[in-house]
């Protein structure tokens, strides 16, 4: 009988091997991924920030990374403004910031340090609506009403900004006062989406207060 000589290898050994021999570097690159503890919350850089939420200061510290939407709604848990695309594209985060609406989930809570911000818990109460909140519920413009806290301060503030005189990108003469006019109205409101479509009746809320107003 011949003895097998001392170098032959089986197929099966050989397979085993290659085997072996793969997993070396797999083994080698998955190390590192272990490497990194979990973030934990008391990691986060925290900073003071002062803001005059409708006629009351709050002193608050939060994660730099804290929009002002978010730090309403989580922090002084005014739910009114609502949390909509989070992208600055539905309106529906719309506030009030030193006079002038803005989509308070693109900007930052501590950019706005002793800054005065109405929301709609702000505008008017239950016993007490602001016109335009009276106009909406009288025009039917809320309907399901996620989008109206945002309508409605973006109408009030749309209103403002023609009052000064601001122009909009269908405002014809520049060296006047901008109309009170439907057209003026649906451009200043198109950063307000409304999935049921009630925007026929949100122009006429607003037209109805832009009469008293005027």
């Amino acid at each position: 009988m011949t003895t097998p000589d001392e170098f032959t290898i089986s197929r099966r050994c050989l397979l085993k091997a290659g085997a072996a021999t793969a997993s070396v570097p797999a083994l080698v690159t998955a190390a590192p991924a272990i490497a990194a503890p979990p973030r934990t919350a008391g990691d986060a850089a925290l900073s003071p920030v002062t803001l005059n939420v409708n006629g009351k200061v709050h002193r608050l510290s939060l994660d730099t990374r804290t929009t002002l939407l978010d730090a309403l709604r989580e922090h002084l848990h005014l739910t009114g403004t609502k949390k909509g695309c989070d992208h600055g594209q539905c309106g529906a985060c719309t506030v009030m910031l030193d006079g002038r609406r803005i989509n308070s989930c693109l900007t930052l809570a501590v950019m706005h340090e002793g800054a005065k911000v109405t929301t709609i818990e702000g505008l008017g109460t239950p016993g007490k609506l602001h016109p335009m909140q009276a106009a909406f519920v009288k025009h039917d413009g809320y309907q399901c009403g996620y989008c109206t806290p945002g309508q409605i301060c973006s109408a009030v503030g749309m209103l403002g900004e023609i009052a000064q005189g601001i122009p909009s990108h269908v405002t014809e003469d520049l060296g006047a006062k901008p109309p009170l006019s439907s057209v003026e109205f649906r451009e200043r409101m198109s950063g307000n989406i409304c999935r049921c479509g009630a925007y026929s009746n949100i122009v006429e809320a607003i037209t109805e207060v832009a009469g008293v107003n005027a």
